[in-house]
Order: structure tokens, then sequence, then C-alpha cells
């Protein structure tokens, strides 16, 4: 008894893990499908897998969507603190802007009530857009990339959905694989919380730097025009629970096998993987009533 004992116990484990693998149980233990094995196997209810975990697609992943988009990060370290010296301030201290430029400028800014000081300074002819840039770029503790002869790189944008670079105004210029490393330029200010969630989602390590505004709106546009059908963007959402209802809708209509999740500011960005296709990408922008939820950042899943 003694030696079948030990041979049961050693298997047991590895029996488990077949079994988790053949016919994996729904995360929640409330779940009613998961409460059959013989069910589970016969197929009788559809799992999906996020963050590492299998839901059952019948009510179940409604459930554990809604606290994935809830829950705060886990790992996010915002990057850059508040108190930056402000723009007008920088360029004043190499003598690339005198004070009654600054106040004129400023004053054009009141009086028109839109526009950054920047794009002031530019239009009043007081400072070059790489002057404001290199001011920028000291704003955020980051590196200046000159765009000579440089693109947007074509082989890293199909990653990201298009309607999150135009929200974030950025663009991909670089990835090396093999350090997976993103480098993404800005052209106004960095949004940290979005590049967490593009790691966590593509499971790389991003870079920002900051370019001039002319060469990375017309990237930009050129990147929109190349918009893939499988981005989709949904706005004006009421609540949590119907963006729920729209992932799960998407995940039935293309048999995804995972979904990813992650929020962008007040956006969420949602990937669904499929088996033989490229994933498919949903933004979903809350509306009023839904901004202050959405706008708690959640980790990527």
């Amino acid at each position: 008894m003694g030696t079948a004992s030990v041979h049961f116990n050693s298997w047991a484990p590895a029996w488990r893990e077949f079994w988790q693998k053949r016919a994996p149980r729904c995360e929640l233990r409330d779940c009613i499908h998961s409460r059959s094995l013989w069910r589970r196997l016969r197929g009788k209810s559809r799992r999906v897998l996020m963050g590492g975990s299998w839901y059952c697609l019948e009510g179940c992943l409604e459930r554990a969507l809604g606290d994935a988009i809830r829950r705060p990060p886990s790992g996010f370290k915002r990057t850059g603190g508040p108190h930056r010296i402000p723009l007008g301030l920088q360029l004043l201290s190499r003598d690339q802007l005198t004070a009654e430029q600054l106040r004129a400028a400023l004053a054009a800014q009141r009086a028109a009530g839109r526009g950054r000081i920047g794009e002031w300074l530019q239009a009043l002819g007081f400072v070059t857009e790489r002057q404001v840039t290199a001011a920028l770029a000291r704003q955020w503790s980051c590196p200046v990339l000159r765009t000579d002869g440089l693109a947007a790189d074509a082989g890293c944008t199909f990653e990201i959905p298009v309607a999150l670079l135009e929200a974030f105004v950025m663009v991909p210029v670089n990835f090396a694989a093999a350090t997976r490393t993103l480098v993404i330029a800005f052209c106004e200010s960095i949004d940290y919380s979005v590049l967490y969630a593009i790691e966590q989602m593509l499971g790389c390590h991003t870079e920002p730097c900051l370019v001039v505004s002319s060469w990375l709106r017309q990237n930009l546009q050129a990147l929109a025009a190349q918009r893939a059908e499988s981005d989709l963007v949904f706005d004006r959402i009421a609540d949590m629970a119907e963006m729920a209802r729209i992932v799960r809708s998407y995940c039935l209509r293309v048999s995804a096998s995972e979904i990813r999740v992650a929020a962008c500011g007040a956006q969420i960005w949602v990937r669904l993987l499929r088996p033989g296709r490229p994933p498919l990408d949903l933004l979903l922008r809350p509306g009023r009533e839904a901004a202050g939820l959405a706008a708690v950042t959640a980790p990527a899943v």
C-alpha cells in the first residue's frame, strides 16, 4: 500500500495538469460550467484565456473583464515628475527668447483661448520648431531624435492601433528585436501610462523620444491612411458593463483564444488573439458618465 501511495502521489500533479490542459476549469469558483469534468470535456461552454486564467464566455468573462478594467496597475511607475520647468522659462534660460516675446505669446494665447505656448511662439516667429522640441526634451528628460531621412517603422506600427497613436500623438520609429525595445516618438508631451500599456500588451520595453511636430504629424497622417481593418473604435460607451459585453461579443464572433486588456488614460485597449489570423484590436472610449471609472488605469492581462 505504501508503494502504491507513493506512485499515486507522484502521478497526481501530472494527472491534474493533463486534465487542466484538456478541459480547463473556469477561474471563477461559482461557475456552474466548471463543476463537472464531463461537461468541460464535451465542450458545452467555450472558454478564453485572460491573464493566465481561463474564463467561460457565458457570463463569467464579463465579470472578469469588469474586474480587470477597474483593477489598479501592479507595476506601473510614473516617470517624469510633475514639477517641470515651463517651456517659456526653458527658452529664456538659453537666451532663445526675451521676456517681452514671452509676454506677447502668452497674451495671444489667452486672447485666443486655445493652443500651446510653443505653437504661439513659433507662429509669432520668436523661436523655431527645433528650439521648441529641444526645450520639450529638456522638460521630459529624454533625447531628441533627428528626423533627416527618418521614417516611421512600418515593421512595428501594425502592433499598435492607429487610433491609439492618434489619441496620444505618437509614432513608433524603431524596434530592436535583440532587446525587444520599441522606440516611440512624441512631439508634445509623453504619457507614460500608454508606454506601460504598450509594454504589457506587446511584451516589449519602450523608450520615448521627442521629434519635431511637423515630421510626426505627417507620418501620423500616412499611417492613418493605411488604417487596418482589424482596428475598431467604440465611442461614448455607457459603463463598464457595456464594455465587457462588447468584448465578449467580439470574442465569440472571431473565436478568440486569448484576451489582453490595458487602460491608456481614459481609453481601454483590448486585443483579441485568434489562431492563424492577425489580432483584432478594440479601442473602447467611455462617455462622460463612465469616464471617471475608465480613467483608473489597469494593467494588461
